[in-house]
């Protein structure tokens, strides 16, 4: 833990933003209490967790203060992040963090998960990591693991086994290269790993999975050194969220209706909504809604995601971004839709 953290502390030293998924609070409480790894069970599990998880904080606190790091925990779960309220909240929160220098910690709430409650789980902390990837637009997910990457069959078992250093698709053929996951105190294995990189790939993530205990690896990655297994992104993250946009599946139904300039700088200048430019909110929405914009004869030319709701734009609408505030004793940014969560039509 401790190695890991001195490289964190360098990557950001050096300029990078760093997020760490940590697995660790039910082993935490098992030690204290002295249980064995046999005895199991879900109340088991979140008593555990709940003693575990201060313990493994105040471990990661006091590391990474000697680095003259703050450090901040996140504990999430499924519904937490699947409506896109708690969506943009999870992400507004975590990039508030990264902007002023504080190293957010995550981790899956066990406390309150439980097997039986199957959409609470995010299944490990590998699917955790690569949907963390997605909500703040990283440019890469290492996933640390005990062995260097994805290799030919397992390497504990077969010396001949051989690693390979990039994967451009993870199909069936790959799939079938995990093994079954035999561990007795951690959940997923190589397969999760796999599954939770092509997540972040179709989201625009490149990942690398590499073994932890190899000297400086975090840094030596980071620094575009080849280590592991390379899994390229698939798409840039504008592309994946404007697809997804496109596709209309989230659309609200919801209406902004601008004016000729807003609709000119939209179209050829490829900007942001302003609310300078909005003239009518026709229909009602949510903030965090996927919004049709269209021009005041009816022409549709965006959809995009809302950084406001209906009644805030309403109150808004036709003002400088510098009055949103005053308006509305609160902000959520000058744009009504950022310039990166819009597809133009």
């Amino acid at each position: 833990m401790a190695g890991i953290v001195a490289q964190m502390a360098a990557i950001q030293a050096a300029g990078t933003q760093v997020i760490l998924v940590t697995s660790g609070a039910i082993a935490a409480g098992r030690e204290v209490l002295g249980k064995s790894r046999d005895a199991k069970g879900v109340s088991l599990g979140q008593m555990l967790a709940a003693i575990g998880q201060s313990r493994l904080m105040h471990a990661y606190q006091e590391m990474f203060a000697e680095h003259g790091i703050v450090v901040a925990q996140a504990l999430l779960t499924h519904p937490d992040i699947e409506g896109r309220r708690g969506y943009l909240n999870v992400r507004n929160t975590l990039e508030a963090l990264l902007a002023n220098g504080i190293v957010p910690i995550v981790n899956e709430n066990d406390v309150v998960d439980t097997e039986e409650i199957s959409q609470e789980r995010f299944g490990d902390n590998d699917t955790l990591s690569a949907l963390v990837a997605n909500i703040i637009d990283a440019d890469l997910l290492l996933i640390l693991s005990d062995v260097a990457g994805l290799y030919t069959a397992d390497p504990n078992r077969d010396k001949s086994a051989t690693l390979i250093e990039r994967v451009d698709e993870v199909d069936t053929a790959t799939l079938a290269l995990a093994e079954e996951h035999r561990s007795s105190t951690t959940r997923g294995g190589m397969g999760s790993k796999l599954r939770a990189a092509s997540l972040a790939m179709s989201t625009g993530v490149n990942v690398v999975i590499a073994r932890g205990h190899e000297p400086d690896v975090v840094i030596h990655v980071a620094s575009g050194q080849a280590r592991g297994t390379l899994f390229p992104a698939s798409a840039t993250h504008v592309e994946s969220r404007k697809r997804w946009l496109l596709s209309g599946t989230a659309n609200s139904g919801g209406l902004v209706v601008v004016d000729e300039g807003a609709a000119t700088a939209i179209r050829k200048q490829f900007s942001s909504l302003l609310p300078a430019g909005i003239r009518e909110v026709p229909s009602p929405f949510k903030r965090g809604d996927v919004v049709t914009v269209t021009t005041q004869s009816g022409s549709r030319i965006a959809v995009g995601i809302t950084n406001y709701d209906s009644a805030e734009l309403t109150s808004i609408k036709g003002s400088k971004s510098s009055d949103i505030a005053r308006l509305l004793g609160h902000s959520f940014g000058d744009e009504a839709i950022h310039r990166n969560n819009m597809a133009i039509l």
